[in-house]
């Protein structure tokens, strides 16, 4: 890897511990993911209904990535079931290629099957594609999101600043248990 390559990587790595060094309260990534829900409810036709029917409900309110080159991203969670938060996550992901900048984003994965949960919560480091399949899922506006044949025991929301986004992936992105 050339000099300007590892002073990059180098950098992402100490922007990541760095926002794990200044961790958010249990209480402040509540509040986040409460608004974070709310949000999905409101851009999501028959959001609550939806979410009523999951096994659990992983939210992530905000997920910063940035890299020149190289590439990080970090985000702090809750796990909840029956509307109780019973576990915090962080997640983090690098990437390579073509890259300048920042953004911010919400995750939100809702597990439909109870085998898929009890397989994410035993992991100790559980890795999208790889441990499991998440699906981004996808349909027309104004389209009640009941409506829609989800095939894959996960199904994942991903929302910038401008609303609900459909081309991404959450591959590679690894969740870990984290204690708040």
């Amino acid at each position: 890897m050339k000099t300007y390559g590892k002073l990059c990587l180098c950098f992402i790595l100490i922007s990541i511990a760095a926002g794990s060094a200044t961790a958010k309260s249990a209480q402040k990534i509540n509040i986040q993911a409460n608004a974070t829900l709310e949000r999905f409810k409101e851009e999501v036709t028959g959001g609550a209904e939806f979410l009523a029917q999951a096994e659990a409900v992983l939210i992530f309110p905000q997920v910063l990535k940035a890299g020149i080159g190289v590439g990080g991203e970090y985000g702090e969670g809750v796990l909840r079931v029956g509307g109780n938060s019973i576990e915090y996550y962080s997640t983090a992901a690098a990437s390579f290629g073509f890259q300048l900048g920042a953004q911010s984003k919400s995750v939100v994965l809702v597990f439909l099957e109870q085998s898929a949960l009890d397989n994410f919560r035993n992991s100790k480091g559980w890795k999208a594609g790889v441990d499991g399949s998440v699906a981004i899922v996808k349909w027309g506006v104004g389209e009640d999101i009941n409506t829609v044949d989800i095939k894959d025991p996960i199904a994942g929301f991903v929302f910038s600043n401008k609303g609900l986004m459909f081309n991404l992936t959450l591959e590679g992105s690894k969740f870990t248990k984290i204690r708040r």
